[in-house]
């Protein structure tokens, strides 16, 4: 095997603190998406945008600093199919001042009051870093396609806006896994929000509860009779926020709760959601209420099998380039920009990228997994 071309660490650390210490939160990336841009111009690729600003902003008016999705490319100096590779630009709250820290055993982490951004900054500098090494080294790879989204982390909401026509790749990596790099996810859910809106009538708690229709017990009564959790193997379910009610002393008339589904089969997925939206109605009738029932569709899921190429070679070159002996193939129960790249056709798996106890003020990477995270890009471009 041809010796391997070795990234460059200093470098890593540099692009990393760099990149963490822009405020990006959702809908709020666009500075960091202007550096991203001239340093892939920088780097050789001809860099354009989509109309994901605009689009976002009519759906989203608190989003007056978001940015449009990123797509760079690189022609090709071998012969080979185009490759995809993706990441995102913003982090979850609190993400905003965020300082990263440098350990003496190489761990970075936030100063404890935000989000590291490792989520997904890890992901961006592995693919910057591989490029960066491409060109000053001269070395040979196939078309290399790059997809830098926005507004990731609320249900990938920016690649709802990507123009897939764009793409030219059948096969893509999306840096956007936690775990040790050599760890890839090749099973996803679909994730479904749900919304119940229960209406009963108000009426005095004291002088006359018989009049009112009590909103909160149609709610505590569908509840009681839906499983939650981990309802099969496949499929989860939770209810995460009820509101309702105006005063101790009156019968709440309205209640509204939100929830969400996630499920590895999305025709299940869907089953679930009308088997819930039944046994609200029941109970709805029961009490004399009404409900209304709504399902969004964030995501859909996708299963891409072992026996695929852009699987067997990202096995290959984890085994070569950064000795991991026993490549890993997991199903997450987390959604990405890899659920819409295979839903448009593009067979994509998620690849760990350094980056741990993501979406917590205790989120941190190494420099050490950094280093293979950017290796293992660098490789997936080249081979």
């Amino acid at each position: 095997m041809a010796e391997i071309v070795k990234v460059d660490r200093d470098r890593i650390q540099n692009e990393f603190f760099q990149l963490t210490a822009f405020d990006a939160e959702s809908f709020h990336e666009r500075k960091i998406a202007e550096y991203v841009k001239e340093k892939l111009r920088s780097l050789g690729l001809t860099v354009e945008e989509d109309d994901a600003r605009e689009r976002i902003a009519k759906e989203h008016p608190e989003s007056n600093e978001t940015a449009s999705n990123i797509y760079a490319y690189l022609k090709g100096t071998k012969q080979g199919e185009p490759i995809l590779f993706a990441s995102h630009l913003d982090t979850v709250k609190p993400g905003n001042g965020k300082k990263a820290i440098l350990h003496e055993d190489g761990t970075i982490t936030s100063d404890g009051t935000t989000v590291l951004g490792a989520d997904d900054i890890s992901g961006l500098v592995s693919i910057l870093e591989a490029l960066t090494v491409i060109q000053e080294k001269h070395l040979e790879h196939p078309d290399l396609e790059i997809l830098i989204s926005v507004s990731e982390e609320p249900y990938c909401e920016g690649t709802r806006f990507v123009q897939y026509e764009r793409l030219k790749a059948k096969e893509g990596y999306v840096l956007d896994l936690d775990g040790p790099v050599g760890r890839a996810a090749n099973a996803a859910p679909s994730i479904l929000s749900t919304k119940i809106e229960i209406e009963g009538k108000a009426a005095h708690a004291g002088f006359a509860p018989e009049l009112g229709i009590n909103a909160l017990s149609i709610a505590a009564d569908a509840l009681a009779n839906i499983r939650t959790g981990r309802v099969y193997n496949d499929l989860t379910v939770n209810f995460g926020t009820i509101q309702g009610g105006s005063g101790r002393n009156i019968v709440p008339e309205h209640v509204e709760i939100h929830g969400e589904i996630r499920g590895l089969e999305h025709e299940k997925a869907l089953c679930e959601g009308e088997l819930i939206k039944e046994v609200f109605e029941k109970a709805a009738r029961k009490y004399g209420g009404t409900i209304k029932f709504s399902v969004t569709e964030h995501i859909h899921s996708y299963h891409v099998s072992e026996e695929k190429n852009v699987v067997k070679r990202f096995q290959k070159v984890a085994q070569e380039v950064i000795r991991c002996s026993k490549p890993e193939c997991i199903t997450t129960y987390g959604g990405s920009d890899a659920n819409r790249l295979n839903e448009h056709g593009i067979e994509t798996i998620v690849l760990a990228c350094a980056m741990e106890k993501c979406h917590t003020t205790q989120e941190y990477t190494t420099l050490y997994e950094l280093e293979k995270s950017a290796q293992l890009t660098l490789g997936l471009m080249i081979d």
